[in-house]
């Protein structure tokens, strides 16, 4: 797979995570306060590896480098962590919509 084709594919990879995030942060607004703050903290944690997922992703696209397998394999770690703690951000914010 192309340098390009790779770097396209984990840019629509990243909106789509964007978009949940987006989701999640629209859900924060009807919380309260104190629960807003627990939450921020695991909300900010996304969007500090999507930071560090398009940083990456600059490289990619600005390097072209000959060798790019270990980038790749440092994305997919992230992607990773970010589904990890997307479904940690989204499981509390469903126990405090019930009541939790």
């Amino acid at each position: 797979m192309e340098v390009k084709d790779y770097c396209r594919n984990v840019e629509t990879e990243l909106t789509a995570w964007k978009a949940k995030l987006y989701n999640i942060m629209r859900q924060m607004d009807n919380m309260s306060t104190a629960d807003k703050q627990h939450m921020y903290e695991k909300v900010n944690g996304l969007h500090i590896i999507m930071s560090d997922l398009e940083e990456r992703l600059d490289q990619l696209r600005t390097n072209c480098p000959t060798e790019w397998n270990p980038v790749r394999e440092e994305i997919k770690a992230k992607f990773n962590d970010l589904g990890d703690n997307y479904e940690q951000a989204s499981k509390e914010l469903f126990d405090y919509d019930v009541g939790g």
